[in-house]
């Protein structure tokens, strides 16, 4: 697949969706798909499935037009699969991507296992919104296109400083700049500030934190009933695990929080000597070499400890 163009002739109806608990890059690039559908193929009926996105996701053109219910039964011409690694992580939309007459999936995680009629997976690209730049193709990126990308890749590449950054993200992020966008402000309310409550419930994980490995492994839990103490949604433990990482002498760190029912969702990164994504496949989870996640049912403790377990096998 060259460019969306080339995948648009004879659609008449068309669906966008991301995976479930929307981040940055899936809001992003799912947004910057749409408005480019709405603006050079305004023939075409498009729909954008998301979860409920976060608030400061919410000042993107067509964040208030995105659908959060699957409930119509439709059978869409073209169905695209942005930032999701299987269709287990469709939610609801799945059904949506079973009917389709043509499916493609854009992606950048290295677990992604090709699942649609047409697959442009590139793990060693940024974000996925970096891959919707070069598919919709520079000279048709406008300024509320480039906001929607911007935010993308700002937010898988922490703000260019992880290792999947590379010299042409930062090419990229340049012209979008050069569109005029508010990159600063963009920055500011979208990555780096939090509530008052986020800044407490990191206070309190960073406390209750724990090395592990010879100091090598450091990791964390969230409760469900410290969340409510600080009422935090899921959505704002963003970043927990990044301050984690960045302890000195850390070589991974884990983070949970729980989601209910004993149920924990687990966050892992690495500063390079491991590759958290193969672990995460082992738990039935994905993502990437240094960023990976997952869910897993039990008791804290044993959960940190099976993790840390499969972490010393790579130390």
């Amino acid at each position: 697949m060259q460019d969306f163009a080339s995948q648009m002739e004879g659609v008449k109806t068309a669906a966008i969706a991301g995976h479930i608990r929307p981040d940055g890059d899936c809001v992003g690039s799912c947004l910057a798909t749409y408005n480019y559908i709405k603006k050079y193929f305004p023939q075409v009926q498009v729909t954008l499935y998301l979860e409920p996105i976060p608030n400061i996701f919410k000042f993107l053109s067509g964040a208030d037009e995105i659908v959060h219910t699957c409930k119509k039964e439709k059978a869409y011409d073209l169905f695209i699969v942005q930032d999701c690694g299987d269709t287990g992580r469709l939610g609801d939309a799945v059904r949506y991507f079973e009917t389709a007459r043509k499916t493609i999936c854009i992606d950048h995680h290295i677990s992604n296992e090709s699942f649609a009629d047409e697959n442009y997976i590139f793990p060693k690209a940024s974000s996925t919104s970096e891959l919707v730049y070069g598919l919709i193709g520079e000279h048709n990126i406008t300024k509320e296109i480039a906001e929607c990308i911007y935010v993308g890749i700002i937010h898988d590449t922490g703000m260019f400083q992880y290792s999947c950054t590379s010299a042409k993200t930062m090419e990229i992020a340049g012209k979008l700049m050069g569109m005029g966008i508010d990159f600063p402000k963009i920055a500011d309310e979208t990555f780096y500030k939090k509530t008052y409550g986020q800044n407490q419930i990191l206070g309190r994980a960073l406390l209750k934190s724990r090395l592990y490995a010879d100091g090598k492994v450091i990791a964390s839990v969230v409760t469900k009933q410290e969340m409510d103490e600080f009422s935090v949604m899921p959505r704002h433990l963003d970043g927990i695990v990044s301050q984690l990482r960045v302890t000195k002498g850390v070589e991974a760190a884990v983070f949970l929080y729980e989601t209910g029912d004993g149920l924990m969702k687990v966050s892992t990164r690495s500063n390079g000597l491991v590759n958290v994504a193969e672990i995460a496949v082992k738990f039935g989870g994905g993502g990437h070499v240094r960023a990976a996640g997952f869910s897993m049912q039990g008791d804290p403790d044993t959960i940190i400890e099976t993790i840390v377990a499969e972490i010393k096998k790579q130390l």
